[in-house]
């Protein structure tokens, strides 16, 4: 299995989006974002979803040249029209703006609409903790779990992520889908004939299922915790969807496959200056909270194993699948 640094994934993404149409606007912040996601161990999001990426770009489901519009919408309020381009470079065009009013109102927010997949919300609510900014996002997906007591999808496996900033940066991230697990990890089980762990998802009956197939044509992702997921994904619904004007779920194409139009999804991210919200307490009360999982053996933080992974591959490099290569390679040919 070859070893790519860093800057080489993000090479091989960005040539690869690039041939399949997409502009340096749309390719340049996805490319970073794949190379940020292989580096925390998050395969299935990052060089696996390029030949992905490149069929929605030559199929329409991505507009490769989208020019995204940034408009202020209130005092501490941006809205984004993504253009149906990558969600990425939609961010990223108001990522600034974002952060610059956060620090001169105590918080802000900001929603996208005609999006597409933003791929790891926590690599973005990350880079606002970076910032020194607490970061809440939230993104809907088309619809793959069922309602409580229903077996057809209504809400999607929608992400929700908290990042917390630190003195030197992140302290810790909270990433998590509403579904037990992302559809993309069964995609991936499906791609390599591999069957899915009982829990994972549901056939078109509501019965648990190892047929990773099974659940994909038919049947519904299962929610975390049973309603309580269900109704997770509900609240990530109305902040990413209903709140920014994007299609809901229930009436949004696939992130996977060439059928139908661009899913026109949405975002929601509100950053929050800390020091103003708590009266300077907040370090404190951060570091208190971390010692206290800290002093527990074999306990740790949400994300902190990202972390770790992110720390060796800057140095190491990340071990990528030959299939993954060729079929990248397949896209610039």
């Amino acid at each position: 299995m070859p070893t790519l640094s860093l800057s080489q994934i993000e090479d091989l993404a960005y040539r690869a989006l690039c041939a399949c149409g997409a502009s340096d606007l749309q390719a340049r912040p996805l490319a970073i974002a794949t190379a940020a996601t292989e580096a925390v161990g998050v395969a299935s999001h990052g060089l696996a979803y390029i030949p992905i990426y490149g069929e929605h770009l030559r199929c329409g489901k991505v507009i490769g040249d989208a020019m995204p519009t940034v408009s202020q919408a209130g005092p501490a309020l941006i809205r984004i029209d993504a253009a149906h381009g990558f969600a990425h470079a939609a961010i990223e065009a108001g990522f600034d703006a974002l952060v610059a009013m956060a620090r001169s109102q105590g918080i802000a927010g900001m929603v996208l609409h005609r999006s597409y997949n933003c791929g790891v919300l926590g690599y973005h609510t990350t880079r606002l903790a970076e910032a020194g900014l607490l970061a809440i996002g939230a993104t809907n997906a088309p619809a793959s779990i069922a309602p409580s007591g229903g077996t057809r999808p209504i809400v999607g496996t929608n992400p929700i992520s908290m990042a917390v900033p630190g003195p030197d940066g992140l302290a810790f991230m909270i990433d998590q889908s509403a579904s037990t697990i992302a559809k993309s990890e069964v995609m991936k089980h499906a791609r390599e004939g591999k069957p899915i762990p009982l829990g994972w998802a549901l056939d078109a009956d509501g019965h648990p299922t190892e047929d990773p197939n099974t659940a994909l044509k038919g049947g519904t992702m299962a929610p975390a915790g049973g309603y309580k997921g269900v109704g997770l994904a509900l609240i990530v619904e109305i902040l990413a969807a209903a709140l920014s004007g994007a299609t809901l779920g229930k009436d949004a194409s696939p992130f996977s496959g060439p059928v139908g139009g661009p899913p026109a999804t949405g975002q929601f991210f509100m950053a929050i200056d800390t020091a103003t919200a708590s009266g300077g307490a907040f370090d404190t009360r951060i570091a208190d909270l971390m010692a206290s999982v800290a002093e527990q053996d074999g306990a740790r933080l949400p994300g902190q194993s990202r972390s770790s992974k992110a720390r060796s591959a800057a140095v190491s490099g990340v071990d990528v699948a030959e299939a993954t290569l060729s079929r990248i390679e397949g896209l610039m040919a």
